[in-house]
């Protein structure tokens, strides 16, 4: 689906062979591969390039392609600040940051010591049963079907159903929950982001009425008890933490899971590797978040700087491609072949200090999931003659039908 946008308004400083278009422009749609051809042609043109229409709604954006820049601004908070580079509070009027991933160190420290131990790799040991026991309940569900949609029957349910149980949200509200992801993450029309934006926000407020009322043994309630500085949260920086948690429970892991349940049915040979030896199975997971890494944030540059040879100017944004820097070929020789003994240092879950606070939740997931699926299911495929189509900014299959 091609969107038509408004010519853009190029600033003085951005020199005219620089500004490029950029295929990977969110709330759309494509039938391409968005990690093969598309990246490989960015990757013939220039280190640092400005795209008319590379952030959220359609506008301006630098972007950074090779893996080596991407961690230097990573790195350099002072010159690429991470705050607003969502656009959700601001669009509709309200003055919370998205918490700890839009704060700035040196508080950004302040917030991850509280939320750190809630995601520590022993506290999701604790959890294995329990998510495995979730993977083993919805595959059987469809084994004996021989067919599934995986991301409606699968990839949008086990990974939610965790997160839910850990923030003791209704279940049965998953339906309405996915809406609003959708809303978040893969419209265009920013008066739709903002809506779902909205619907999130009341829903979160009330949730953390719930807990001051009736305290339990969930995230909220922790969060509730916390004191940063000697003083307890207060209601912007609760509504941050638990939107942060919203997004990032309810879409990255499913994201994921589609890219590799789509790799794994479109190569039975790896499909075969990992059902002999499961032991592989962290690294393949490793290597294919590195070939199908799937999430671009944002940084706004703070002061005039020159980066890699181009001037930036305060307030410029800066997009943070993992898709394009897990493509990089100065930093993965041959980054098209998918080979699960790379072991490569992507950046699929963020570099330095905004490191994903949920990656060994993510990792014990997707380990689980490719565990019980390949030890349960026969040999799978894509559904003969279906044609694969991918949401793009967070790139994800719109569907992906499994036969067996």
């Amino acid at each position: 689906m091609q969107m038509e946008f408004p010519e853009p308004t190029i600033p003085d400083h951005v020199p005219p062979s620089l500004v490029r278009p950029f295929p990977y422009v969110f709330g759309t749609t494509t039938p391409e591969d968005p990690f093969g051809d598309w990246a490989s042609a960015v990757h013939e043109g220039p280190d640092i390039f400005y795209a008319p229409h590379a952030y959220p709604g359609g506008t301006p954006s630098w972007i950074v392609r090779r893996m080596e820049d991407l961690r230097k601004i990573y790195m350099d908070t002072d010159t690429f600040s991470s705050k607003d580079f969502s656009p959700f509070a601001k669009l509709v009027g309200e003055s919370w940051t998205n918490l700890p991933v839009e704060i700035d160190p040196p508080d950004h420290a302040k917030y991850r010591a509280f939320i750190n131990p809630l995601f520590t790799p022993k506290a999701m040991a604790k959890l294995e049963d329990k998510i495995r026991g979730y993977a083993v309940e919805y595959i059987e569900n469809f084994r004996e079907r021989g067919s599934c949609e995986f991301m409606a029957d699968f990839a949008f349910e086990f990974p939610i159903k965790v997160f839910l149980e850990l923030m003791d949200f209704p279940l049965s509200n998953t339906k309405q929950f996915l809406e609003w992801e959708y809303g978040l993450l893969h419209e265009m029309d920013m008066w739709k982001i903002a809506d779902a934006t909205r619907n999130v926000v009341g829903f979160l407020r009330e949730q953390i009425e719930d807990r001051r009322k009736n305290p339990r043994d969930d995230i909220i309630s922790y969060a509730l008890n916390v004191e940063v500085e000697g003083r307890k949260l207060n209601e912007d920086e609760l509504v941050g933490f638990t939107f942060n948690l919203f997004i990032g429970g309810l879409d990255t892991v499913s994201t994921n899971m589609g890219h590799q349940f789509l790799h794994l049915a479109r190569n039975p040979q790896d499909q075969q590797l990992l059902k002999d030896d499961p032991k592989q199975i962290p690294h393949a997971i490793d290597e294919m978040m590195r070939a199908y890494a799937a999430v671009t944030t944002f940084r706004t540059c703070t002061k005039e700087t020159e980066f890699g040879g181009v001037r930036m100017m305060p307030g410029d944004k800066v997009a943070m491609s993992t898709t394009l820097a897990g493509r990089d070929p100065a930093e993965f020789p041959e980054p098209q072949q998918i080979r699960f003994d790379r072991k490569p240092r992507h950046v699929s879950f963020g570099f330095g200090p905004h490191m994903c606070v949920g990656m060994h939740l993510a990792k014990r997931e997707m380990r689980i999931a490719i565990e019980e699926f390949t030890s349960r299911i026969p040999q799978f495929g894509v559904k003969p003659d279906h044609q694969i189509e991918y949401h793009l900014g967070m790139i994800q299959p719109v569907t992906l039908p499994l036969v067996w």
